[in-house]
């Protein structure tokens, strides 16, 4: 199973690997950003299928970053690994900031999923020869901006900035605290968490300048190089010299975006209105689009659990009637020695009374599994529980019947009655089982049922499909 790890700066050199070439054009598929703002993405990474993945958790919720492949990487086993870690814990799959053009590959692969879209979270991509020449008459604000900061301040010039530069840097922070205005939390993290990763201009992945006069820094820029894509992390200037920004825009694109970038990304807007405006003035040749796919279930669709009936049997919902039965249908240490789940993995303590069942209507409202009690004249003698659904149209069926009802046949006939719902009914594409190979019993009754797909050392595998 995939194990993440929380990004932390020695990880970076790390990450490079993948987003130096990465061509995703998205601010978030960077280093930087997933150092500068881990405070609130919680980001953690791991390495899978020559991919590297990325967890983030934002408000509590857990979302994944579309994979980013190196040289010999697996998009889809990527993705298939974060699959099955969700499955495996019981967690919603949702996949975040999605390019554009990966988004068809999630489409295809998703019977089910709610998409968002949304405007404020769009990176201002620009054309870096827009930004180098500020060519034709929609630049000439820009232009006329650049050449009055000229005539006021003619002996600024632009200059790359690195190692050795810490103290000039510090000086500029302690020019910009005296004219910063905003006093809003989320300007002074922003300038907070900027003032922390212009200590790392000493990484040769990290390209940082600004435009100095007299000895003083009168801004200073931040960016890394994705690909074709050079993307700016930190814009800041210190306020009253008139022009400074456009300035410091067209020397930093003329200094480094150069040799195969092709584009210039400034990143979101976050809802600010001032930075809508100004990242809108330097004409944008693109709004860069992220999707969020919300992967969804086929459970999702079911309100209650339904009835079913068959030649002998009732399938339904577990009912407070049942708690008894039921109880001791789980208990049964021996007869579930081949049911594939101890629920000690997961007990917490309390009373059996009521744990069972609790858990059961757990699993269907969180939309995780659905259990049917398999009745016998009204009275239940087992269960059926759809389960492990994977978001692709695919979910795991087993059945256990209590003990002194077996032999009758009772579980083949529940177990072909779930699967038959589930594939014609709940629109699923395939139920899968398995049984331990030593399982004589369930092994002849998933093969009365199901095609056998498979073997391992310890299971026997089968599938039905429509």
């Amino acid at each position: 199973m995939l194990t993440f790890k929380p990004v932390t700066r020695r990880d970076l050199t790390r990450l490079r690997r993948y987003y130096e070439h990465c061509d995703y054009r998205l601010c978030e598929y960077s280093a930087l950003v997933k150092l500068m703002w881990r405070e609130h993405l919680h980001s953690a990474w791991a390495e899978e299928a020559g991919c590297l993945l990325i967890c983030n958790c934002i408000d509590g919720k857990l979302c994944f970053d579309y994979p980013v492949p190196g040289p010999e990487g697996d998009e889809d086993a990527a993705l298939a690994a974060i699959e099955t870690l969700c499955m495996e814990k019981g967690l919603p799959l949702e996949i975040s900031v999605v390019p554009a053009h990966k988004a068809p590959k999630l489409l295809a692969r998703y019977p089910r999923f709610r998409l968002t879209n949304i405007r404020s979270w769009r990176d201002y991509l620009y054309e870096a020869e827009s930004l180098r020449d500020f060519p034709g008459r929609h630049y000439s604000g820009q232009r006329n901006h650049v050449n009055k900061f000229r005539k006021l301040y003619p002996d600024a010039a632009f200059r790359p900035l690195g190692k050795d530069d810490a103290a000039l840097i510090e000086q500029f922070w302690r020019d910009y605290d005296e004219v910063f205005a905003k006093d809003s939390m989320k300007a002074r993290r922003d300038l907070r968490l900027s003032k922390q990763m212009l200590k790392l201009v000493d990484r040769p992945y990290f390209l940082a300048g600004g435009m100095e006069l007299d000895g003083k820094l009168l801004s200073v820029a931040l960016a890394e190089r994705c690909g074709d894509t050079l993307h700016v992390h930190i814009e800041k200037a210190l306020y009253g010299y008139e022009g400074v920004y456009p300035a410091t825009v067209q020397e930093f694109a003329r200094c480094y975006a150069a040799d195969g970038v092709r584009w210039i990304n400034r990143e979101d807007d976050a809802d600010d209105k001032g930075l809508r405006t100004s990242k809108l003035q330097y004409l944008p040749s693109e709004l860069a689009e992220k999707y969020c796919f919300d992967v969804e279930n086929e459970l999702y669709a079911l309100d209650e659990i339904p009835t079913l009936t068959t030649e002998r049997l009732t399938l339904s919902a577990l009912t407070e009637a049942d708690k008894a039965v039921y109880n001791k249908l789980c208990l049964d240490d021996e007869r579930n020695k081949y049911w594939g789940y101890d629920y000690r993995e997961d007990w917490n303590g309390e009373p059996f009374e009521d744990y069972f069942l609790n858990v059961a209507r757990e699993d269907f409202a969180r939309h995780a599994a659905v259990n049917f009690a398999v009745r016998l004249r009204g009275k239940c003698v087992g269960e059926a529980v759809l389960y492990r659904f994977d978001g692709r149209g695919g979910a795991e069926l087993g059945c256990r019947i209590a003990p002194e009802y077996a032999g009758n046949g009772y579980g083949t006939e529940a177990f072909a009655a779930v699967a038959n719902w589930g594939l014609y009914e709940l629109q699923l594409a395939r139920v899968v089982a398995k049984c331990y190979k030593q399982n004589d019993a369930s092994q002849r009754m998933l093969s009365s049922c199901m095609r056998r797909s498979g073997e391992d050392e310890t299971f026997y595998y089968f599938n039905k499909e429509v």
